[in-house]
């Protein structure tokens, strides 16, 4: 095992990679630290070619409770950490900066950790909200725990949604408008039955089980499962949905720029905890 600042990095099997989100004091709340933790976790565990299959998951009570809005002593994106995206503009005053930001901390990056060549399991427990349904919305299965729950609430922060928003493809269009305007949770039962939950198993045996679905997998041949994955992306692709989540994504802008103006920040100050709403990043 291996760790960083803010993930661990295990070998359960010689063939899988088990990346370990480690910030349980925040709930695993995804802060730039911990966003470039797991871009270059990703990036050993792809380059590593005796790794056949990556599972993403998060130690303590929950998978992950978003994104840490909280402003930290790093929190410069495209200044505290060399840039990953093809944006720049990051020290621009106003709507230019925070284009580039939010370009590249939160889309590009998991357009790419959705690309990456190999598969990749979302081991959720717990509750995974907001910017955490990202992270299991990049990997290409979801096992979740019994008792897990999921929920976008950021229409209640006047914002049309996450980042990566693919809601409609993964919870069909109907459910995800009403999941949306509602802000309701729904469990992994519900994400079951909807098709975004590939296996629902008791809490106790979520590892246990996801190791077995990764060592299935590993079985097969390295080439053919990057091949397979590769098919199965750009078909989607090809359906639109990089375009759909780019026009989301500049809606999701305009939703930052009349918030601003509206309340002096980039988010509607009503739908945040009180513990973060006067640290967020404007």
């Amino acid at each position: 095992m291996s760790a960083t600042e803010t993930i661990l990095v295990e070998r359960p099997d010689p063939a899988v990679a088990r990346i370990v989100m480690n910030r349980p004091e925040a709930r695993n709340a995804q802060n730039l630290q911990m966003t470039y933790d797991l871009n270059a976790a990703f990036d050993d565990a792809v380059q590593d070619d005796s790794v056949k299959v990556i599972i993403l998951a998060g130690n303590g009570p929950h998978f992950s409770a978003g994104h840490d809005l909280r402003a930290t002593s790093k929190n410069e994106a495209g200044i505290d950490f060399p840039p990953i995206g093809n944006w720049g503009g990051f020290r621009e005053p106003g709507a230019h900066g925070r284009m580039a930001r939010e370009q590249e901390i939160y889309l590009q990056i998991t357009r790419r950790w959705r690309n990456l060549a190999k598969p990749m399991i979302a081991e959720v427990h717990g509750k995974c909200i907001a910017g955490g349904l990202m992270l299991a919305w990049a990997c290409d299965l979801i096992v979740a725990a019994d008792s897990a729950e999921f929920c976008d609430p950021v229409v209640t922060m006047g914002v049309c949604g996450v980042e990566w928003f693919v809601h409609p493809w993964e919870l069909g269009p109907r459910k995800a408008k009403e999941l949306l305007f509602t802000a309701d949770s729904w469990s992994a039962q519900d994400g079951y039955q909807l098709g975004m939950v590939n296996h629902v198993v008791p809490a106790a045996e979520l590892s246990a089980f996801t190791l077995a679905l990764a060592q299935r997998i590993a079985a097969k041949p390295s080439f053919a499962l990057k091949m397979t994955k590769e098919a199965v992306n750009r078909s989607v692709d090809i359906q639109g949905q990089p375009a759909a989540i780019d026009q989301a994504f500049a809606l999701h802008q305009l939703c930052h720029a009349h918030n601003l103006q509206e309340f002096g920040m980039i988010v509607d100050p009503s739908g945040l905890h009180p513990s973060v709403r006067k640290q967020v990043k404007v």
